[in-house]
């Protein structure tokens, strides 16, 4: 642990909210919350997702199908609501072999794709991803993506929303063991936490993740997501919009 706080090498890509098979109900949820969905995408992996795509990063809301089994066994028995965090990765292959140098149980890399409609034209979004076989933190997935075709994701026209939403700005976490788990998240994301008292902070180059303690708690879990508005104001994400 370090005493100043430079950010991560890697930055934030995007946070899951699982919607399990009801995203076709909770959909309007978002929309009614002025959030700009893009349309369905359908994964060569079986699961189904629509983004709220802001500045540098965004939210995917994930499931798969109404009345369809789950195809992917890593996402089959996650609750509805705040899910993972993925953080961006400029070289998977690499990140890969840095993550099981370090001792992490980490699967080889993936690849992930889904067609989409741009602007009129058929395109394929394609991404590389790496997983874990055990998560790193007990809670919560975490995993990388490395973007092979971006173009396709920050869409300008998508990034319009009503409500005003722009960019994250920090992500809380909670965790029986503050510290070694804002020491795991540091390693993940290749930089280091700096330790305030009661609080951790991690700085990626495009938001913070900041730990605090919950000693009760049965494992760690991302508690609150807090975005910045147009307005300049800052609001806690919903990700049940009840």
């Amino acid at each position: 642990m370090k005493a100043s706080l430079q950010p991560a090498r890697l930055a934030f890509d995007h946070l899951v909210v699982m919607t399990r098979d009801e995203m076709e109900t909770r959909s309007p949820r978002f929309e009614a919350a002025g959030y700009r969905l893009s349309a369905p995408g359908y994964h060569n992996l079986g699961s189904v997702n629509r983004l709220i795509v802001l500045n540098s990063s965004y939210i995917e809301l994930l499931g798969w199908p109404a009345g369809e089994a789950p195809r992917r066994k890593e996402i089959a028995a996650q609750p509805i609501g705040l899910d993972a965090l993925v953080f961006r990765s400029d070289d998977a292959q690499a990140d890969q072999q840095r993550l099981q140098d370090a001792g992490f149980d980490v699967q080889p890399v993936s690849h992930l794709e889904r067609p989409l409609d741009f602007h009129g034209s058929p395109q394929t979004a394609r991404f590389q991803n790496v997983r874990f076989n055990q998560q790193p933190i007990a809670g919560f997935r975490v995993y990388y993506c490395q973007h092979l075709t971006p173009e396709y994701i920050w869409d300008e026209e998508l990034m319009q929303h009503q409500n005003g939403a722009k960019f994250i700005q920090s992500i809380v976490i909670t965790a029986p063991d503050a510290l070694a788990t804002a020491r795991t998240l540091a390693t993940l994301v290749d930089g280091d936490a700096l330790v305030e008292k009661e609080k951790c902070t991690i700085k990626l180059p495009n938001l913070e993740l900041i730990v605090l303690p919950a000693p009760n708690a049965p494992a760690a879990s991302i508690q609150r997501v807090m975005l910045l508005h147009a307005d300049g104001n800052v609001r806690e994400f919903d990700a049940y919009t009840a």
